[in-house]
């Protein structure tokens, strides 16, 4: 059987990106290496943003009913002051969830084939297909061989479609940060997500399933080989400095195992070719800094799928389309992808960086609009211009 569309990884693009193709009509097989449900290393968090998206391909209660908690503010806390305020909602969604991922993907994979995409799991793809002029036609796997009009990639930092085709990087910044991370059950609650800003330290709480949080802690690339010499005692070392934290956890339980990875870096890639395409951490990948991958895995899972049905149908042009999808990809998501670097270097804030964040931590409303950048809803070109911080810093 030939297929329209061969999606490579069934977790947060490639099970949407499926789903969406399969509701157009098209004929598409989804694969992942992975049986689910499954966990995979992540901050967990979809910004309202992302739950909007969720409520429009109707997916959002399933999700808010999963077993985490509605984030209903955010604190962003630089020690003298801190940014406290609800996120600006976004099309009728108004909180952001921390679902764990063994939750999440299953959601997701469910969806997929209630669209009616074929899934295998546990089905890994070793190689791509070519016919004599170099376009990709379909894929190889023990036991397997299938064909379709596209193959795309959501498989993730190290893709294999992605080193099949010789995807090349480009607006490239290496690793800033290393993250550690372990799940506590019993963490007395606030309301909602925890952001402490403490100079070459960064500490997060997130709030998950079954009265777990994620307690999150980062640290610069250029420490990381000390702080692995010695992870349990830098990582408390690091909660300590927020008292109000360090008692609550120490009144808490550690669920499971100490997560961590230092393999973070900043790119867009090469994601559009001859029968081919990459979506989410495959094509951008980004520091965890602004917790934004799961919210612009699905962003990018809209826009590939929305050109590959345009490509795909009569009179389409699918390599053109898919082309397409890649500028405006790039196009909405190299701002973010700027301040994602510098928020990850964790250099100090310059004195006026300094006093534009106090002002805006100072104004309800403006802690509202500034959380609305950091989870993708406002426009960082356009909130950072110079008219709208002259706006902010006069009170007005």
């Amino acid at each position: 059987m030939s297929f329209d569309a061969i999606v490579v990884g069934a977790r947060v693009a490639g099970s949407p990106t499926a789903m969406l193709l399969a509701r157009a009509g098209h004929r598409v097989l989804l694969l992942d290496r992975a049986t689910f449900p499954s966990d995979v290393i992540s901050t967990h968090l979809i910004h309202v943003p992302g739950m909007a998206y969720l409520r429009q391909w109707g997916l959002h209660d399933a999700v808010a009913a999963a077993g985490a908690p509605p984030h209903e503010r955010f604190t962003m806390d630089f020690g003298p002051f801190a940014i406290s305020a609800p996120p600006p909602a976004v099309d009728g969604a108004a909180h952001a969830y921390c679902v764990r991922r063994t939750v999440l993907d299953s959601i997701l994979l469910d969806a997929a084939r209630a669209a009616g995409v074929s899934v295998r799991e546990g089905a890994a793809v070793s190689e791509l297909i070519l016919d004599d002029g170099g376009r990709v036609v379909g894929v190889r796997g023990e036991g397997f061989e299938e064909h379709a009009r596209i193959v795309i990639g959501a498989d993730g930092l190290r893709s294999t479609v992605a080193a099949q085709v010789g995807a090349t990087r480009y607006a490239e910044t290496p690793a800033l940060t290393a993250c550690y991370y372990a799940y506590y059950r019993g963490v007395e609650p606030r309301e909602g997500a925890e952001i402490y800003q403490l100079g070459d330290r960064a500490v997060v709480l997130f709030p998950t399933n079954d009265n777990e949080t994620c307690v999150f802690v980062a640290c610069p690339i250029a420490q990381f080989h000390d702080f692995r010499t010695d992870v349990e005692a830098n990582y408390a070392e690091a909660l300590s400095r927020v008292p109000s934290v360090a008692s609550r956890i120490a009144a808490a339980s550690r669920s499971g195992r100490m997560h961590a990875t230092a393999d973070v870096p900043n790119f867009f890639r090469q994601s559009a070719g001859p029968g081919w395409a990459l979506v989410g951490d495959a094509g951008y990948h980004k520091d965890p800094v602004m917790a934004a991958g799961i919210t612009d895995a699905f962003v990018c899972a809209a826009l590939l799928a929305n050109a590959v049905h345009s490509g795909l149908s009569e009179g389409g042009n699918l390599d053109a389309a898919v082309a397409g999808y890649v500028e405006e990809r790039d196009r909405r998501f190299l701002p973010a992808l700027q301040l994602t670097c510098q928020l990850a270097s964790m250099e100090p804030p310059t004195p006026e960086m300094a006093a534009l964040f106090a002002t805006i931590a100072a104004s309800p409303a403006e802690s509202t609009r500034f959380f609305g950048v950091l989870q993708g809803s406002t426009p960082i070109p356009e909130y950072f211009a110079p008219d709208n911080l002259g706006r902010i810093m006069s009170g007005a």
